[in-house]
């Protein structure tokens, strides 16, 4: 009997310009994702442009498997001690893996880093997927804040407690 073993690509989580092709192309995809999952209701955009991650304390991430951009998040700036959760997104080929919940804790770090105390984000009531990667990582609900006042949207925040790492790499066969 032969068993067939199949090996998940490390992903490497880098710092990114989110205006480059890659990042473009991510983005782009969520945005249709988001958009045919709520009905066209709007564009699926969230309300971010890549010019919110290119100030102090913020940044755009992508997990890269081999040669392919597969995953990526952002955060930014929503008050002195607290960032927002943006874009996270994953290829539907390439979920199920640990990428997204990487890429958050990538983000959590790098907030951290940068002098954020907590984090805040919010999803739609039409992603349980993404409801229970936040909730498994520690997010709770809290009262919408900010542009998130529609019915459909859930917001969640947590609290940042590190100490600094020196490994960016994740190996989606370990647990994190």
């Amino acid at each position: 009997m032969r068993v067939a073993v199949l090996e998940i690509p490390i992903l490497e989580i880098r710092a990114a310009e989110p205006r480059s092709p890659e990042a473009e192309a991510l983005i782009r995809a969520l945005s249709e994702e988001l958009a045919q999952r709520y009905d066209y209701v709007d564009d699926g955009s969230g309300n971010f442009r890549p010019e919110d991650v290119l100030i102090e304390r913020a940044g755009f991430l992508i997990g890269w498997a081999g040669a392919k951009a597969v995953a990526c998040g952002a955060f930014r700036p929503i008050e002195s001690e607290v960032a927002e959760i943006k874009r996270m997104f994953v290829l539907p080929e390439h979920r199920g893996r640990g990428y997204a919940k990487a890429i958050l804790a990538e983000l959590e770090h790098r907030a951290f880093d940068s002098g954020y105390t907590s984090v805040r984000l919010g999803t739609g009531d039409r992603q349980p997927e993404a409801i229970a990667l936040y909730e498994r990582a520690g997010y709770h609900r809290i009262p919408n804040f900010g542009m998130y006042d529609d019915r459909t949207c859930l917001c969640f925040e947590k609290q940042l407690f590190f100490e600094r790492r020196d490994s960016r790499q994740f190996d989606s066969r370990q647990k994190l």
